[in-house]
Formats: structure tokens, sequence, C-alpha cells
């Protein structure tokens, strides 16, 4: 063999060698790259799946939220309603209690002190039995300046005195509260 032909066929191994390198190299990148893809796969499996797990937290988390206020607002009204049940009953019983104060009125005027004595009993022992399921009188006296929140205004009058504008001159009919809420509110007159 001579010297040209050893170069020749050194170049051609030289080629050869590149081709199949660079065929083992496109292998192993095809390779790599399906390895790759794989993981980046299993990775974007996991990914889904706890991102899909936060998702569910995230609804079981405001379902239960949701839920505790439910049974708190469920609460509150139950004990709301314990506490008017006796509303529509009171209410009835309120003009009895009112008669009962004009009979006091009436009978103090009279000599009888038996009457006298076993109407006040009575009387005192509704208004306590009212009292114990939960009724209390508003408190609103004449001279006391008129507020519309606590006190339903029936009629104005010319203020006898200056000092007056704007107050209540009378109180027709007591106002009665049942817990913090108003079941009847006071009629008065208010002066001009």
């Amino acid at each position: 063999m001579n010297f040209k032909n050893i170069f020749k066929n050194k170049n051609t191994m030289t080629t050869e060698n590149t081709e199949i390198d660079q065929e083992l190299e496109g292998t192993t990148v095809e390779n790599t790259t399906s390895e790759e893809q794989t993981v980046v796969e299993e990775l974007s499996v996991e990914e889904q799946l706890s991102q899909d797990l936060a998702k569910e937290k995230d609804k079981y988390l405001r379902l239960f939220a949701e839920f505790e206020n439910y049974k708190r607002r469920t609460a509150k009204e139950r004990i709301d309603l314990f506490k008017t049940a006796n509303q529509e009953v009171l209410l009835a019983l309120l003009p009895v209690l009112d008669d009962f104060d004009r009979a006091i009125i009436e009978i103090n005027k009279s000599e009888d002190e038996l009457l006298t004595k076993g109407v006040e009993l009575i009387h005192e022992k509704l208004k306590n039995t009212l009292v114990a399921k939960g009724l209390e009188q508003v408190d609103v006296n004449a001279g006391d300046a008129f507020n519309a929140d606590f006190a339903e205004a029936i009629t104005q009058i010319p203020a006898p005195s200056d000092s007056m504008k704007g107050k209540i001159v009378d109180v027709l009919e007591k106002g009665y509260k049942l817990g913090d809420k108003i079941i009847r509110f006071p009629k008065v007159v208010i002066g001009q």
C-alpha cells in the first residue's frame, strides 16, 4: 500500500467515523429527548395530580366553611326564635295589662280596700309572670326627648313651654319589648 492509499483510507475512515458518531449522537439525542419527554410527562402527571388535589382541598375547605356558617346562622336563628316564641301570646296579653293599669287607677279612687288589694295582687301576679317570660317596659317618660326609634308619636300639640318643644308631653300607652326587640312602641304626644 502506498502512502496515498493509506492517507485516503484514513480520510475515508475519519469521514465514516464522523458519520457514525453523528448517527450515534443523533440516537443518543433522540434517546435523551424521549427519556426527557417521559420525565416531563411523569412530572406533568404528578403536577396534574397535585393541582387536582389542591383544587379538591380548596373545594373541601370552602364547603366546610360554608357549612360552619350555616350551622352558626341556624343556631342563632333558633335562639332568636326561642327568645321571641312567646311574642304573639304576650302581644295578646298586653291589652289585658293595660286594662289592669286603668282599673287600678279607678279602684284607688274607691274606698273599698279589699277590692283594691285584690286587683293589685292580680295585677302584680300578671305583671311578674310576663316579666318572667322576658317582657320589659320601654322606659319613656314625659319630658324626654322624642326619638322615633323608641316611641310612636300619635299627635303634636302646642308645647306648654319652649323647653318642651320636640319633647314628649304625655305617654298615652306604654311600650314593651321582648329581649332587645320592641314588640309594641309607646304611643306619645309631643310638643310642637
